[in-house]
């Protein structure tokens, strides 16, 4: 398996040239932060993330976590040293806030941050991303007092967070579930039941273990609008934040997947297990979604991790394997097959939707950060509906491009690719998993579909749809295919609508990709006769910007007749 070698120049130009990081850093939040200090952080970053992480992310792969008897899980060598120095280095507190032990550096820094880690090791990397969103949902609904216990040791990495959902009748569905909460005398409650599919739910790498849990009350209504939200830690913790006994919870169980072998994806039993009733009763869902928008997102870099990853190991395949002759050459000259049409085609292919990836998710980002820090609160409004409106695309579409940018890695390598040994496939294998967990990506097209585009009568996607026009003229078709899409979705609710909910994300995510992509052909443009000491880089950027928009994204108005199909063209 090749090594890793952090993007640190891509990184840099995504966060000036792309999503405007110097204007950000004028926000009265984070007027500390400046576009040098980002990168010195983007580099100490990537240094663990290849030196550290990297290296033991094949072998995690290949030993996974381990079940014993007590019910503990271990996790392969070398994993709890590593996450002691992703610890003490304080990346689980970079955009976490300062009154509990954070750094408070914009959520978009943070984004770019893990991109390193999980393109690194995906394994690894999910166990902080869940910390990360049991803090947002802490931080947000959270009482003082719960805030002061258990934000500090979550947010400095001492404990770690999970997410509580899934139960063998309840994935999707989440209203089915049955897990129960009863209420005790002294304002505890005591939950039971079993949940399955629960990442990172047991390790070794922490002291405590955090589950935001999911569970219904005695009386509660029926479906979603009964669930409450519960803190439930792996281990009871006294006044004074000392732990003290085992709690109730416990895993019976580990799952054997297809990939992300080293990330422990538990079977959870909880048996009278004490917990906190975070809000009110019967509120569960609505502050749920404050994880899992965070989480939505942080898995759609997952997407765009797993393609980095994938597409630096082909490219070096690539020039390494010599296979056949060029056509401008004499027979007998073997050529490395990177200079081979077809393979330098799937390599541009790779490294272009990789870009277009990287882009769309750092814009998400910055606009979740400006609608919390943008001085103006119309402008917060609108960078609010901004990121709800992109929150499903990035999940959805940038895990489908991870998927397939993961399969035309194997492609590149042709039958070692297949070949474990070469450790293509383990890229494909953990990425897999993405376009499922987390929501799966038909249900983000739902939720793009029936609640992101009706929002605000849709002025956020028309506004979005203006800022993209005028660029490119393929990307201007892209447009007016997505203007066109959802009008008519507008107008044939119910199952028509829903049967072009997933061919309209793709089209809305390539043309965001599309628009990310004509903003670096014409920044690459401008810039390279001033920048003549990175020729190189500018005209790489070029490369891939022009392939993008010429040959990935004319693929989006031809989805427009799978959006308008109607259900009658399901059968």
């Amino acid at each position: 398996m090749s090594t890793y070698s952090p993007p640190l120049d891509d990184i840099a130009f995504a966060l000036r040239h792309i999503v405007g990081l110097e204007d950000l850093a004028q926000m009265p939040a984070w007027t500390d932060i400046g576009l040098d200090h980002t990168e010195d952080l983007l580099a100490e970053a990537g240094r663990l993330a290849a030196e550290v992480m990297a290296p033991i992310n094949r072998m995690g792969d290949e030993v996974g976590s381990v079940l014993n008897a007590n019910g503990d899980v271990t996790t392969p060598e070398g994993f709890r040293e590593a996450y002691q120095q992703y610890v003490q280095s304080g990346w689980t507190a970079v955009s976490a806030q300062p009154e509990h032990g954070g750094a408070g550096f914009p959520l978009v820094v943070d984004v770019a941050i893990q991109e390193m880690f999980t393109a690194a090791n995906m394994a690894f990397s999910l166990c902080p991303m869940l910390s990360q969103s049991a803090i947002g949902a802490l931080s947000t609904h959270g009482t003082p007092e719960q805030k002061n216990r258990w934000l500090p040791p979550l947010t400095s990495g001492a404990w770690t967070g999970t997410m509580l959902l899934t139960e063998p009748q309840a994935g999707s569905d989440v209203g089915a579930l049955t897990t129960r909460a009863e209420p005790q005398s002294d304002g505890s409650y005591r939950l039971w039941g079993q949940k399955i599919f629960i990442t990172w739910g047991d390790h070794d790498m922490a002291d405590n273990i955090v589950h935001i849990v999911l569970a219904r009350t005695p009386d509660a209504p029926m479906g979603t609008r009964g669930i409450s939200l519960f803190i439930v830690p792996k281990h009871l913790v006294e006044d004074d934040g000392t732990l003290a006994e085992r709690n109730a919870i416990r895993c019976i169980g580990l799952e054997h997947k297809v990939g992300i072998h080293a990330s422990p994806t538990c079977v959870m039993e909880l048996d009278g297990a004490i917990g906190e009733l975070v809000g009110e009763e019967c509120e569960g869902m609505r502050l749920m979604f404050t994880m899992m928008n965070k989480a939505r997102l942080l898995v759609g870099l997952e997407g765009l991790a797993v393609a980095e990853r994938a597409y630096q190991q082909a490219a070096t395949f690539a020039a390494d394997r010599r296979q056949g002759r060029r056509a401008d050459t004499e027979p007998g000259v073997q050529a490395p097959i990177a200079q081979h049409p077809d393979v330098r085609r799937m390599l541009l292919d790779m490294r272009a939707r990789t870009e277009a990836m990287r882009g769309l998710l750092l814009l998400n980002a910055a606009a979740a950060d400006r609608a919390v820090g943008h001085p103006d609160p119309d402008q917060r409004l609108r960078a609010q509906q901004r990121a709800e409106l992109l929150t499903p695309v990035s999940k959805a579409w940038c895990t489908d491009q991870g998927v397939e940018v993961a399969s035309l890695g194997i492609q590149v390598h042709g039958g070692m690719g297949y070949i474990e040994e070469t450790g293509a496939a383990q890229h494909w294998r953990d990425s897999r998993i993405a376009p499922i967990y987390e929501g799966t990506n038909g249900i983000q097209a739902i939720d793009l579909v029936g609640r992101k585009l009706p929002m605000a009568d849709g002025a956020p996607l028309a506004s979005l749809l203006e800022e993209m026009t005028g660029l490119d003229k393929n990307l201007d078709q892209a447009v007016a295919a997505v203007a066109d899409s959802a009008r008519w979705l507008g107008e044939h609710p119910g199952d028509d609508a829903l049967a072009g909910a997933t061919p309209f994300l793709q089209m809305l995510g390539l043309t965001v990709g599309g628009w990310v992509m004509a903003q670096t052909w014409d920044t690459a443009q401008r810039l390279q006769s001033a920048d003549t000491q990175r020729a190189e880089f500018w005209e790489a950027k070029q490369t891939s910007s022009r392939f993008y928009l010429d040959q990935i994204l004319p693929t989006a108005p031809a989805l427009l007749s799978a959006v308008t199909s109607g259900a009658a063209a399901l059968g």
